[in-house]
């Protein structure tokens, strides 16, 4: 095959890919326009069902980054780490977080020593690094709790931060709208609560977006104040993203320029269609915002 033949395939082939994400909005085979990460925990049921198929629909809708909901007794969705890690880069995405959660105990709230539950972390710091991701959140933690309660677990999360940290990994906590609600005989919510009682050298916050504004807050606001604490932004809505119009996406991408942000990552909760579907749109509507970079700065 002579050069102009090679040239006119190699056109044709690119061509052929460039017209096939354009009209479906999907492929991990064409080349992605923005970093957009996907919190596999969108497609719950499809992963109880079937995982190769659900990480691969992933991979497919055009995510490059995943972030996973499934962690247990050192292996994700049943898979070891190092499996996972090889089938998650097969669909096309680099696997960047994790959501693991260990509670504490009635004793250990009590007493405030949580070892017990800090040698848990062990096996899963373990298996985040064999996995390759580099930030581990705490999904959620127990609603109600007293001032006292609340500070040991601040100073549980800036302990296990410091497990993580001295282990090359980034722990962070993720909210709902319930941290918004006031600490019981006190005129603080328990979100700017945790935020001044956990070590910024320690522990980092996954913004979820919807739940700041579903807790009567603004996310941009919590963007100006601590610029440096937010690593990661769960983009999420009612639905689709977009659909109930009441997150202000485009005030929140235009202020993230001098925050460490590092990676946005869609969570699909409830759905309209199909949950592949959702999440195709979801994807789309990112993808073809011009208030969305397609990188960010902070790695």
């Amino acid at each position: 095959m002579n050069n102009s033949i090679k040239t006119f395939t190699s056109i044709i082939v690119a061509t052929a890919c460039l017209i096939g994400c354009a009209s479906t909005g999907t492929g991990s085979q064409c080349k992605r326009e923005k970093e957009i990460g996907f919190q596999l925990y969108s497609l719950r049921d499809a992963f109880k069902k079937d995982y190769d198929s659900a990480l691969k629909a992933s991979g497919d809708i055009g995510f490059n980054i995943a972030e996973a909901a499934n962690y247990n007794d050192g292996k994700f969705y049943g898979k070891t780490p190092s499996q996972f890690k090889k089938d998650t880069e097969a669909a096309g995405m680099k696997l960047l977080s994790s959501h693991a959660m260990k509670k504490l105990d009635k004793d250990e709230l009590e007493s405030g020593n949580f070892e017990k539950s800090l040698k848990w972390w062990d096996q899963a710091i373990a298996a985040h690094k064999e996995a390759g991701t580099k930030f581990i959140v705490m999904p959620a933690m127990p609603h109600k709790l007293t001032e006292k309660e609340l500070k040991t677990y601040c100073d549980y999360y800036n302990a296990v931060g410091k497990k993580c940290a001295d282990a090359g990994l980034v722990f962070g906590y993720h909210n709902h709208a319930f941290e918004f609600e006031k600490v019981p005989g006190t005129n603080k919510t328990m979100y700017d609560f945790i935020l001044e009682n956990t070590d910024p050298k320690y522990v980092f916050f996954e913004m979820d977006v919807y739940w700041v504004v579903r807790g009567q807050h603004s996310p941009v606001e919590y963007l100006k104040k601590y610029p440096s604490r937010y690593r990661l932004l769960h983009i999420k809505d009612d639905k689709e993203l977009g659909e109930s119009g009441m997150v202000g996406f485009d005030a929140i991408f235009k202020n993230l320029k001098g925050t460490a942000v590092e990676a946005i990552i869609v969570e699909v909760e409830q759905y309209n269609f199909d949950p592949v579907k959702s999440c195709e749109l979801s994807y789309k509507y990112l993808n073809e915002a011009p208030f969305v970079p397609a990188t960010y700065g902070n790695k």
